[in-house]
């Protein structure tokens, strides 16, 4: 008589994925994966903080500033501000949808996703303080020379 063991096809699973990093040379852990879906939901996060601040920047430089000179504010301080913030508002929102690119070429391994997480951590390192840090995850996770073997290793065992 054959007897089940609860959970079984879940350690099954596991032994199997295991097995298949084993056979394409990388440990069962290896650094990369164990932290490339954390980098893309942080990506995520911070993408939508600055879409929503980016957002924000647009509504307030197409609303408040351009009704300023209306409550006694200089003419020309208000037209020189009116399309330096819009500029800026969409500079940050463009940002915000490389991110969520990046979040979501990470999670989904393309090639190309390393590539465009490592721009956006560099830019990231001058937004202070969450842009720092992720700037500087980023770059500690698939900077190095050994993160791009493991990273090419990632996405040929998901092909």
């Amino acid at each position: 008589m054959r007897r089940e063991v609860a959970g079984q096809p879940a350690l099954l699973q596991r032994l199997w994925k295991r097995s298949c990093w084993r056979h394409a040379g990388l440990s069962a852990t290896s650094r990369v994966q164990e932290h490339v879906r954390l980098l893309a939901i942080l990506w995520f996060a911070l993408s939508a903080l600055n879409a929503l601040g980016g957002v924000v920047l647009i509504i307030l430089a197409n609303t408040l500033f351009v009704h300023l000179h209306d409550f006694g504010a200089p003419e020309a301080s208000t037209s020189f501000l009116h399309p330096l913030l819009t500029i800026i508002g969409a500079f940050v929102v463009a940002k915000a949808a490389a991110g969520f690119a990046a979040g979501y070429g990470l999670l989904q391994r393309e090639p190309w996703a390393r590539v465009l997480a490592l721009i956006l951590g560099f830019l990231s390192l001058l937004n202070i303080p969450f842009g720092t840090a992720l700037g500087v995850y980023t770059l500690w996770v698939l900077l190095p020379a050994q993160s791009e073997e493991e990273y090419e290793k990632y996405l040929s065992i998901a092909a």
